[in-house]
């Protein structure tokens, strides 16, 4: 029942239709800025009252976190609707990638959240539909979800086997492909079984869908460096597993990651870029890798990775990592820093 009314709720949230979340009291109804227009907010909200909710890492870019409703890291924070706070105002508020380009006029001030959970469990739908963390907030339509609805959605043990078959690569000629399905998320996950299972515990690498990287040979990232050479080393090592999980931009989604790519070009770094758009630095759930493997067969595994939380996950789900292996490629001109950034701001090492 509940992963059914999440699922028409995101797709209302990407559609621009209004949606209703109930938790305690009343329902709460709520209309995504990005994907609504002056049209649609004029028929939910007629009287232009309706507030503005907002995560707390974007209310702290509009001069907002010295205030108590805004002040608590990643709590939700309703922004009073004035007069002058048209539609177009708002999807300023909503991106952050618009600041230079928007003067805003302020100063904006926080209101109480009565409903707390109710709008942090919106903010976490939006997240998960890909759009940005931002509504009006107002009056609800009929079709409502709960908050434990969105807290059940995304479960990684739905995951399944929906196809396998050989698949030769550069870097590996004996190699099969392994597809994942889950009613609950459009996008496949993928494996690729180097080699043939001899025994030891295989070499395995969890790497993010990188449209950008992988594809197009981006400079920003070393997603598509890092992908060929786990490859190579699961080859040479005689056997390996390749998850490519569909987690693009760390979980945020392609759209978003470019505008994260659009921050940074402004001068913030990969963390705070995401935290401005309202994400969290990293969204990504690495327990679907961990599912992954069971449905393979292997709980014993060596990780390539740099990024120890990625062992925390998978051990806490039941993977035993018997050897983290670093993975060292050279640095560009155009990624030093965001590698600097993975170094210093989100634990990778070597």
């Amino acid at each position: 029942m509940s992963a059914r009314n999440v699922a028409r709720a995101i797709d209302a949230l990407r559609r621009g239709w209004p949606i209703a979340i109930k938790g305690a009291g009343a329902p709460v109804g709520l209309l995504a800025i990005e994907t609504a227009d002056a049209g649609r907010m004029k028929a939910f909200d007629p009287d232009g009252e309706s507030p503005i909710l907002l995560s707390a890492g974007r209310a702290a870019t509009l001069k907002l976190a010295n205030q108590l409703e805004a002040a608590i890291p990643d709590s939700p924070v309703l922004v009073e609707r004035t007069f002058w706070i048209d539609f177009d105002c708002a999807v300023a508020l909503a991106d952050p990638q618009l600041d230079m380009a928007t003067p805003m006029k302020g100063p904006f001030r926080a209101i109480h959240v009565d409903d707390r959970d109710v709008m942090a469990a919106a903010l976490s739908l939006a997240r998960t539909a890909g759009v940005l963390p931002a509504f009006f907030v107002g009056q609800a339509p009929e079709e409502i979800i709960t908050i434990a609805d969105i807290e059940a959605f995304e479960d990684p043990i739905s995951l399944a086997i929906a196809a396998r078959a050989k698949l030769p690569v550069a870097g590996s000629e004996n190699s099969e492909i392994v597809a994942f399905r889950s009613p609950d998320s459009p996008g496949e996950h993928v494996a690729l079984i180097i080699g043939q299972p001899d025994g030891r515990p295989p070499l395995v690498r969890l790497h993010s869908e990188c449209l950008t990287g992988d594809v197009l040979g981006s400079l920003k990232c070393d997603c598509g460096p890092q992908l060929h050479a786990a490859i190579h080393a699961m080859e040479d090592t005689g056997w390996g597993i390749l998850l490519y999980l569909r987690q693009e931009g760390r979980g945020i989604g392609l759209v978003n990651k470019l505008r994260a790519y659009a921050l940074q070009d402004q001068g913030f770094d990969t963390v705070d870029a995401n935290t401005r758009l309202g994400f969290a630095v990293d969204a990504r759930d690495f327990r679907i890798a961990a599912r992954m493997l069971e449905l393979l067969g292997q709980t014993r595994i060596r990780l390539l990775t740099n990024n120890p939380e990625k062992v925390r996950v998978l051990e806490a789900a039941g993977i035993t990592v018997t050897e983290r292996v670093p993975i060292a490629l050279p640095p560009n001109p155009f990624n030093a820093k965001y590698l600097a950034t993975k170094r210093d701001r989100t634990g990778h090492q070597l």
